[in-house]
């Protein structure tokens, strides 16, 4: 899942003329969207004809398409179309991204998240500060379920504005800072004569990452709007929205209409994001809508939300809940007259990177960069690059295959090859991680961004694969252009036997978003086939 390609840098999340698809696959007939199935051309022989004929359907006249499979074991080459080409990787390419990340950090590395006492104690109150060390853990609890692990939706709550039926988990977007404050309380503190400080110096927010990663983040950095329909045709619509925190306030003049009449939901945001208003419909039978608006200045949220949090845990702070982050407080380091009295340990970062790659999570794609530079001392995200590189040496893939400026697939400079894909996927078989890596993929007709495709078909199960969309506004043509569409992983061809693919088309276009979904299930048609087709199984 990225963002549509516009020139210069990607588009925000609300943009008016450019459209962010997702790269999600969902069910539904080819047939519905009124694509023809036409007699493949020579170009095609040799391939399976049910790929020949998603080949040569209309919304690909002028597209350049590309495959590879391969089995890694022996090298034996099963299908190949331009392999060694340039394509448009979309989000296919956060499995570099997160590759390197997992490399670099370890499938179980914790991010261990400090409060450090800074001034003096006497009795139960601090005169001084609380400081909040952020290390860049990228859900702070807001998902961690009871037994450790990730939760995740197959349309996640960071793309509501963009993909209909996007919901959330469950789970308290505050319960690590609830537990922070809870741990503060328990080290005996009950006053804080000072002020609470978020300090980010972890590394610096870099802009040409688009969702800009920070070392702080809460609930992915967005205010959740839970919209749902009122009593009746005319009934004001309800309203939940989270994480409260006093620094932000949200309103909304939605209105319930009829039945079968049009939900149009608009949000708009007060210049630094902390008043949102809600307007428009929502019909009387539609299932709750779901939007989020940005949190804007996350220091100064993550701060107020601990004064909050540590108020509801007993412990008092004279200082005011809502304000800009102090940082210039904070000391040049932490040693023994700020000891530690509050820590927070994430999930294994294999978890996290199941959740990136599940949901196609843009915002941890892109801080995998900066955690990447951060392993080499250095708080600029964009020395993670070099870090990268020098893994997909050890990975032998051809630097020169692979061309990233972010971590999530959205920068209009992205490239990669078929070949190199396939590289990147044979590396991890050969690791002791290959299978935690393979169920981190979303399973075709199970989970993640597969979820909704191949329901019913053979191969249900058997593809571990990430997708990828990069589609943008057509105004010449009043269509929409689709930069890319792809897939890539693994296909089991027999017990404990994958092969690697990658299958992906550049230049389509599509008349809505229904056609560019149902050229996202073509690539997921496209991968059932392979797995249903011959293999290099030995």
């Amino acid at each position: 899942m990225s963002s549509a390609i516009t020139p210069g840098r990607s588009s925000g999340r609300n943009s008016q003329r450019v459209l962010t698809v997702l790269g999600l696959l969902l069910a539904g007939s080819v047939a519905a969207f009124g694509l023809a199935w036409v007699t493949p051309s020579k170009e095609l022989a040799g391939l399976d004809p049910r790929i020949a004929s998603i080949m040569n359907k209309p919304y690909y006249p002028h597209a350049q398409w590309g495959l590879f499979q391969q089995n890694p074991a022996t090298g034996e080459i099963v299908q190949t179309r331009s392999a060694d080409q340039f394509f448009i990787p979309g989000s296919v390419a956060k499995l570099f991204s997160v590759s390197g990340t997992w490399h670099t950090l370890g499938s179980d590395h914790r991010f261990v998240t400090p409060v450090h006492a800074v001034g003096k104690r006497q009795g139960a109150t601090l005169t001084g500060d609380l400081a909040l060390v952020a290390q860049g853990d990228l859900t702070l609890g807001g998902r961690t379920r009871a037994d450790g692990t990730v939760a995740f939706t197959a349309i996640d709550h960071t793309y509501a504005d963009d993909v209909p039926g996007a919901t959330l988990t469950p789970q308290n977007p505050l319960a690590g800072i609830d537990q922070l404050a809870q741990q503060v309380r328990a080290s005996g503190i009950t006053k804080v004569d000072g002020d609470v400080i978020v300090d980010a110096r972890l590394f610096r927010t870099d802009p040409e990452l688009d969702p800009t990663p920070t070392p702080l983040i809460i609930n992915d950095n967005v205010i959740d709007l839970l919209t749902t329909p009122g009593d009746g045709p005319g009934a004001p619509a309800r309203l939940d929205w989270r994480p409260h925190v006093a620094s932000y306030t949200v309103s909304s003049t939605v209105r319930t209409v009829a039945a079968g009449k049009p939900t149009d939901i608009t949000v708009k945001p007060s210049a630094d994001g902390t008043r949102i208003k809600l307007s428009g419909t929502i019909a009387a039978d539609s299932d709750p809508v779901l939007r989020v608006s940005d949190i804007r200045d996350p220091n100064a949220f993550g701060r107020t939300a601990l004064i909050e949090a540590l108020k509801r845990a007993g412990v008092e702070v004279t200082a005011k809940p809502v304000g800009p982050n102090p940082a210039g407080r904070l000391p040049r380091s932490y040693g023994d007259g700020a000891p530690e009295v509050a820590r927070f340990t994430s999930p294994s970062y294999g978890e996290y990177a199941r959740l990136i790659l599940k949901v196609s999570h843009n915002l941890g794609a892109n801080l995998g960069i900066c955690l990447m530079a951060v392993s080499t001392g250095s708080s600029r995200c964009a020395d993670g690059f070099p870090v990268f590189a020098k893994f997909l040496d050890v990975a032998k893939v051809d630097r020169k295959t692979v061309q990233l400026a972010d971590g999530r697939g959205g920068d209009p400079s992205d490239r990669t090859t078929p070949r190199a894909v396939a590289r990147i996927l044979t590396y991890w078989q050969g690791t002791s991680d290959a299978t935690r890596f393979r169920e981190a993929l979303p399973t075709l007709g199970v989970d993640g961004s597969l979820a909704f495709s191949c329901r019913s078909c053979p191969a249900r199960g058997l593809v571990s694969a990430k997708t990828g969309t990069v589609a943008g506004g057509d105004l010449v043509n009043d269509r929409l252009g689709v930069g890319a569409e792809t897939i890539a992983g693994y296909l089991e061809n027999g017990k404990g036997h994958y092969d690697v693919f990658f299958a992906g088309v550049n230049g389509a276009s599509a008349p809505d978003i229904k056609g560019v979904l149902a050229i996202g299930n073509d690539m997921a048609d496209i991968a059932a086939y392979l797995q249903e087709g011959p293999s290099g199984a030995s």
